[in-house]
């Protein structure tokens, strides 16, 4: 199995100067924790810094989040035992995979995402109906390696008889799901494609953008995001971890924002077979060989 080069080469120089950096130092009595950059940098701090401070309380030690600039930075990091855990889209648990022989371990999952789903956008005055109407116009994935914002999408893109390369006018990759709403709110795109969760928050929000699209279809489900950690992670670390997602509970008070942040009801233990579906999908649409 491999993992054609280009998904990685991104992260090169990214992971180059990190590997000598303090962000990436090994220091005893640190949980290092990333996330794959699927929403602004400043809004994957916010959403962590509640949760790290409750891995904290469960685990006895430190938390630091170590923020990367691409999807591949995260593979990389869990590989080459530079980070510890990691929130991974479906996609980039399955690059991690096969990078690693199996060797990172998915813990949990939200419920929400053993049926998540992506959701095409055009801006409020388009005449597109259906996604056939979109041929001919320009569209936006989020990341390349992203699953809601690209690989889920042009998976069923693809069965539905629409090869984004041949029958799009122009496809861009605005690197994250509240650019990809930019994008098409801003005109910079006709169409685009984000995933259900952010797309419902920043709809909560009253964020500018989202009222100036309108959703035009909706996939079907599939296995999303999940907590996974790296290859040889003590097993103790590695339960209190899994325990510690396990035991949140929105009811209780000081849970809730926690749980609020991560847009979930409730954490559940995931498995690897979760995601062979979408490792065959990337096969399917090429992204792996």
């Amino acid at each position: 199995m491999s993992i054609p080069r280009s998904l990685f080469a991104a992260s090169a120089l990214v992971l180059g100067l990190a590997s000598g950096h303090a962000a990436f130092a090994q220091s005893p009595g640190v949980l290092r924790v990333s996330a794959i950059p699927d929403e602004a940098p400043t809004e994957l701090q916010r959403k962590f810094k509640p949760l790290g401070d409750y891995l904290k309380k469960a685990t006895g030690l430190d938390v630091e989040f170590i923020p990367v600039t691409d999807y591949a930075a995260v593979v990389e990091g869990l590989a080459t035992n530079k980070l510890d855990l990691a929130w991974l889209g479906g996609f980039t648990y399955v690059q991690a995979r096969l990078r690693t022989n199996g060797g990172v371990v998915p813990i949990v999952q939200r419920a929400e995402d053993a049926k998540f789903t992506s959701r095409f956008i055009v801006p409020l005055n388009s005449t597109a109906k259906t996604l056939a109407d979109l041929k001919g116009k320009t569209f936006a994935f989020g990341a390349p390696s992203s699953t809601s914002g690209s690989l889920m999408p042009r998976y069923y893109l693809l069965k539905a008889g629409i090869d984004p390369e041949r029958d799009f006018k122009s496809v861009a990759f605005s690197g994250a799901h509240d650019a990809t709403l930019a994008f098409v709110a801003a005109g910079r795109a006709e169409a685009g494609v984000l995933n259900a969760s952010v797309m419902d928050k920043l709809v909560e929000s009253h964020n500018a953008n989202a009222a100036k699209v309108r959703v035009l279809a909706v996939t079907p489900p599939y296995f999303d995001y999940n907590w996974t950690v790296r290859p040889g992670l003590d097993p103790a670390l590695t339960k209190k971890l899994t325990d510690a997602f396990l035991a949140l509970d929105p009811s209780k008070p000081e849970m809730k924002e926690i749980m609020d942040l991560q847009r979930t009801s409730k954490f559940v233990p995931t498995q690897n077979s979760n995601y062979d579906g979408i490792e065959a999908a990337a096969r399917s649409a090429g992204l792996i060989k």
